[in-house]
C-alpha cells in the first residue's frame, strides 16, 4: 500500500543510530517514527530561534507599542 508521506534517506553515524534505536525501543515505536518525531521537534526549536531573532531586532529602546485591544481589532 503506497504512502502519502515523503520518504528521505538520512545517513547517521553509528553513535546516533544506537541512541535512536534505544529511545525508539524505550518509547515502543519504530526508529523511523522516532526519527520523524525528533526532526519535528528540532524544526520547532529552529522556528523558535528565528522568531526570537526577529523579536530581538524589534525590541529596542525606541520601539513603539500598541494596546492589546488595537492589536486585535
Amino acid at each position: 500500500m503506497p504512502t502519502t508521506k515523503t520518504r528521505i534517506n538520512v545517513t547517521i553515524p553509528p553513535d546516533v543510530e544506537r541512541v535512536l534505536a534505544r529511545v525508539a525501543e524505550r518509547d515502543a515505536m519504530p526508529p523511523a517514527t522516532k526519527a520523524a518525531h525528533l526532526i519535528r521537534l528540532a524544526l520547532e526549536v529552529e522556528e523558535d530561534e528565528v522568531w526570537d531573532a526577529i523579536a530581538r531586532r524589534r525590541d529596542t529602546a525606541k520601539a513603539r507599542f500598541i494596546s492589546h485591544r488595537r492589536a486585535w481589532d
